[in-house]
């Protein structure tokens, strides 16, 4: 197995034991490649989500700029929601994790496809 798919199965295991959920493996494959070279830089591939200027850009970047949604309170609740599933306390908050429960969240998978 190469590095990438090393990282696929920790964010799969932080899906499963983390957040509770099972992960659809295609789906997260895609998401952890459309994250591109950051996943394998340890700052860029987790989300500082006490930062409020990280999850700014997790909006702007990620929600609005990916996904296609309207800047509006759904996306910060969907954001906390996320953050709040994953764990305030958890320190390592991979961001491939929390793209894929926010395009869970948002049914947002065809951009995937």
């Amino acid at each position: 197995m190469g590095k990438r798919d090393d990282l696929i199965a920790r964010y799969a295991d932080d899906l499963k034991n983390k957040c509770g959920m099972t992960p659809d493996m295609d789906l997260l494959t895609k998401v952890t490649i459309g994250c591109g070279p950051s996943i394998y830089d340890a700052d860029a591939a987790t989300v500082a989500s006490s930062q409020p200027g990280e999850l700014e850009t997790v909006k702007k970047n990620f929600l609005i700029k990916k996904l296609g949604l309207s800047d509006g309170p759904a996306l910060d609740t969907a954001l906390e929601k996320v953050i709040e599933t994953y764990g305030k306390s958890e320190r390592n908050k991979y961001r491939a994790v929390i793209y894929y429960m926010l395009t869970k969240e948002f049914g947002k998978e065809s951009v995937y496809s």
